[in-house]
C-alpha cells in the first residue's frame, strides 16, 4: 500500500493493530496456561476478554471507514509473542516464569499503548472524533492492564521469584563447597 496521506497512514496503522490484537488473542491462552500464579492467570484471562472487545472496536472503525481490516501482518507483535514462547520453552522455575511472563506481557502492552496513542492522535487530526473515542477506550484498557501487571510484579510475583532464586542458591552452596573441597584434596595429593 502506498502511503500518500495521513488518512492512508491511519488505515495502515489500524490494520497493523488489528493484526497485533488477533495474534495476541491466540497467545493469551498459552500465557495463562503457562502461568502458575492464580492472579496472573486471571489477568491474562481478563485481557483476553478485553482483547476481543478491542478487536470489535477496530472492526467498528473499519466499517465506518469503509475499509477491510485484514491484509497486513504486524511483525512487531509477532516478534514479541515469539519472545514469550521462547521463555516458556526454557521452562524456568514457576515463580521465575511468572516474573518473565509479566515482563513479556508488559512489552506487549507498551507496544500497544504506543500504537493506540498514535492512531488516536491521527483520528483527531482527521476529524474522526468517534474513532478517537473508541481508540481512547482501548488505550485506557491497555494502560490499566499495564498497571495491573506492575502491581502483580511489585507486590508478589517478582518477590517470590527472588525468594525462589535465593533458595536455589542456598541449596547449591553445599554442593559447590563439597566440590571445591574434593578439587582441593586432589590437588594436595598430586603435590
Amino acid at each position: 500500500m502506498e502511503l500518500n496521506s495521513l488518512h492512508e497512514l491511519y488505515v495502515d496503522e489500524l490494520k497493523d493493530l488489528y493484526s497485533a490484537e488477533n495474534q495476541l488473542l491466540k497467545a493469551l491462552p498459552r500465557m495463562a496456561k503457562a502461568a502458575s500464579h492464580p492472579e496472573l492467570k486471571r489477568a491474562f484471562t481478563l485481557h483476553e476478554r478485553q482483547t476481543r472487545g478491542q478487536i470489535a472496536r477496530l472492526e467498528r472503525i473499519f466499517r465506518g471507514l469503509g475499509e477491510k481490516p485484514g491484509g497486513k501482518k504486524c511483525h512487531g507483535m509477532e516478534g514479541l509473542i515469539e519472545e514469550g514462547k521462547e521463555l516458556i520453552k526454557e521452562k524456568p522455575q514457576p515463580d521465575v516464569l511468572d516474573a518473565g511472563l509479566i515482563g513479556k506481557a508488559q512489552h506487549v502492552e507498551h507496544y500497544e499503548i504506543a500504537g493506540y496513542g498514535t492512531v488516536r492522535t491521527y483520528a483527531r487530526l482527521l476529524g474522526r472524533e468517534q474513532d478517537a473515542q473508541l481508540l481512547q477506550q482501548t488505550l485506557d484498557e491497555e494502560g490499566e492492564t499495564d498497571k495491573l501487571l506492575t502491581a502483580l510484579a511489585e507486590n508478589s510475583i517478582n518477590i517470590e521469584a527472588e525468594q525462589a532464586n535465593g533458595e536455589e542458591e542456598e541449596e547449591a552452596r553445599p554442593r559447590r563447597r563439597s566440590a571445591a573441597k574434593k578439587g582441593g584434596r586432589k590437588a594436595a595429593r598430586k603435590r
